[in-house]
């Protein structure tokens, strides 16, 4: 075996000790099922995350887990990156990908701030999966997505890069079920840049690099009646609404690797991001069908250092512990047309522009300490505590103990059970601080000018779980937990501009079960999930002035769902690799439905959707291998509706995708 590849895997080993998943319940998916299931590695990464246990799917490209919306943490071989801005684009590209692991439940002190799940992308290396491809993938909605990749070692770097553009006239969700809309059309441009070396015997330097530039068109159903007499023009069609997003992400992380007498490992990793979501409206029209429109940029500039450590003190005990410090520059500017009201609430022609523009800087600091005993052969439990502290919006932070316990009766049998206290600050980039005042007595008047600032959320958590090995290939399990919140956090959409704002619940729970179960054996993987959840809130607490006031009152005095909460989630998949170099394929989702209605008291209707697809790979006497690939998505064509456009914080209605035919055809080397 060649010395690169050695040392690739010693590192990698190394890297994983460090990264503590002790207790927490972990569910990978690796490079083979990615490009194996209907879509391969073509699919945004969100929909390969929807066929993990308790990820529940939504519009603008949102997914939410057990229960939550956000509350994600992405690590890059085991960096955490700073948050960033959401928008409709996927950043990662499943290109890139070894395997992508999400981490839920009690999650032990190394994982801070953003701790509903964990999603740890492991990127392909040259050492590891040497080779690379060309190819091109499309089919219905005028999809078309090229794409190429190299994994190789050269003078002693071990080096990964991969680049896809994807050009499609179904950017979003469809606002209605009809196949295709008028001005939905995306470009989105995504790439990643893998590079290591071996310094020496006991130390590694990687760098990863990466970005994602999108651009959308925002469609809008034709049909509906303009309300506004705008610049003496009266009579509009809806379906013209050409409003646009822009959204641009750079990142990148440089990890120094360290191994120091076989007992203890160290990275030191400084990592950097920027991102920026600009939403243009369609002025005119948007005016006279809103009386509102609104120019938001919003931008943020975060970088930081993580450093982890595990030392193996003795041979029932590894200690870990590390630190976190990470800055942020973030700014908002809104220019808002609107127009002003006379004594009988009447608009009045023409309308005018109002300016607002913030800036803030803020930091963010984590410390933990854990210590992994194990008391017998089959019985661990893992003490932590960690302390945050952010000085942001307010000045804030919480020190949180963590205990985690796994215990294995028999090789086949392992329980786990955990708490966590757990601190979760809203994010910076999304909090502005509008000065309500200047907007009565105009078409964007607040519904009140109550607006407290958002709170970080604090809760605890509770997991139990169980995972049951019945034969060498069939495995099943089943996981129960359970959140008590104060100050919940939760993100809707208010006002034209398709940007989230968050919000506080006073209180919280969130609470379900998870059942799961794998069947992978040559030349055959099947797997199915299922999901019953809960999640409610109780009295707004912040940004107040969205809400209409006898919605905020209902609110103020009763449990409600939360607008992402859906009680049964499922997925399913298989793979059978049927003959030589070919392989079948299907996968399917399942959603009871997200909330719908005043106060969120109703849900929309269920749906199942199903995938279908085949691979054939081609070996040619120059020794090149060819692959083709045909896909059917949305099978049965099923018409499905996500949102309806009512709901708390939820600002337009959206339709899942008909069905769709494509193919794909790729080169290796």
């Amino acid at each position: 075996m060649p010395e690169v590849v050695v040392q690739a895997r010693r590192a990698e080993a190394a890297r994983q000790g460090i990264l503590a998943r002790f207790g927490a319940r972990e569910y990978q998916v690796d490079r083979s099922t990615i490009e194996a299931l209907p879509g391969g590695a073509n699919q945004p990464l969100n929909q390969i995350l929807l066929q993990t246990p308790g990820v529940a799917q939504d519009s603008f490209g949102d997914i939410h887990v057990r229960g939550e919306h956000r509350n994600l943490q992405y690590r890059i071989n085991g960096v955490q990156l700073p948050e960033g801005l959401q928008g409709f684009g996927q950043v990662f590209d499943s290109r890139s990908l070894r395997s992508v692991s999400v981490l839920t439940g009690a999650l032990p002190a190394q994982f801070g701030f953003r701790t509903n799940a964990v999603i740890n992308l492991e990127t392909r290396t040259g050492a590891l999966d040497p080779g690379g491809a060309v190819g091109i993938y499309g089919g219905s909605f005028g999809t078309i997505q090229p794409f190429a990749s190299y994994a190789g070692v050269v003078g002693g770097w071990d080096l990964f890069a991969t680049g896809t553009w994807l050009r499609s006239d179904r950017g979003l969700e469809n606002p209605t079920s009809a196949r295709t809309v008028p001005n939905n059309e995306t470009e989105q441009l995504r790439g990643l840049i893998y590079a290591a070396r071996q310094l020496d015997p006991t130390t590694r330097l990687s760098v990863v690099a990466g970005t994602a530039l999108n651009r959308f068109q925002i469609p809008a159903p034709g049909g509906v009646q303009s309300a506004f007499t705008t610049f003496g023009q009266s009579e509009f069609e809806s379906a013209n609404l050409r409003s646009r997003q822009w959204e641009r992400t750079w990142y990148g992380t440089v990890a120094l690797q360290k191994s120091i007498n076989a007992d203890v490992d160290v990275q030191i990793a400084p990592f950097v991001r920027y991102s920026s979501i600009h939403y243009v409206p369609d002025l005119v029209n948007e005016l006279a069908f809103n009386g509102v429109a609104s120019d938001v940029l919003r931008g943020s500039f975060a970088g930081g250092l993580q450093t982890d450590a595990a030392w193996r003190i003795a041979r029932a005990h590894t200690l870990r512990a590390g630190f976190l410090v990470s800055a942020e520059r973030s700014r908002f500017r809104a220019q808002t047309g609107l127009f002003g009201v006379d004594e009988d609430g009447e608009a009045l022609d023409p309308p005018f522009v109002l300016d607002d523009r913030q800036g803030r800087t803020g930091y963010q600091y984590g410390f933990y300490v854990q210590d992994e005993w194990r008391v017998t052969d089959s019985f661990t439990v893992n003490f932590g505590v960690r302390a945050d502290r952010i000085e942001q919006y307010t000045n804030d932070g919480q020190v949180s103990p963590r205990v985690n316990a796994v215990w294995r009766p028999t090789d086949a049998t392992t329980f786990h059970a955990g708490y966590a206290r757990t601190f979760t600050p809203a994010q910076q980039e999304l909090i502005a601080t509008p000065v309500l005042e200047r907007f009565v007595g105009t078409t964007n008047e607040p519904f009140t000018l109550e607006s407290g600032l958002p709170k970080p959320e604090r809760a605890h958590r509770f997991d139990v779980g169980v995972t049951q090995r019945i034969t060498p290939a069939w495995t099943v399990g089943v996981d129960a937990y359970y959140k008590n919140v104060r100050d919940l956090l939760d993100f809707g959409q208010f006002g034209g501009a398709l940007i989230f704002t968050p919000i506080n619940y006073r209180k919280g729970h969130v609470y379900g079960v998870e059942f799961s179960t794998t069947y992978r054996t040559d030349p055959v993987l099947l797997y199915a999930n299922l999901a019953l959840s809960r999640s409610v809130g109780k009295d707004i607490r912040s940004a107040q002035y969205s809400f209409e006031p006898e919605e905020l009152e209902y609110i103020r005095g009763k449990y409600v769902r939360t607008d992402h909460d859906q009680l049964v989630t499922g997925s399913a998949g298989a793979v059978w690799r049927a003959w030589e170099g070919g392989r079948l394929s299907g996968s399917m989702l399942y959603g009871s439905g997200l909330r719908r209605g005043f106060a969120n008291s109703e849900k929309v209707t269920p749906y199942a959707t199903f995938n279908v697809g085949v691979q054939q790979d081609l070996v040619l006497p120059d020794g090149g291998t060819w692959t083709l690939r045909f896909d059917i998505l949305n099978l049965f064509d099923r018409e499905y509706r996500l949102r309806d456009g009512t709901g708390i914080g939820v600002g337009a209605p959206q339709f899942g995708a008909r069905r769709g035919f494509f193919g794909g055809l790729s080169r290796a080397f």
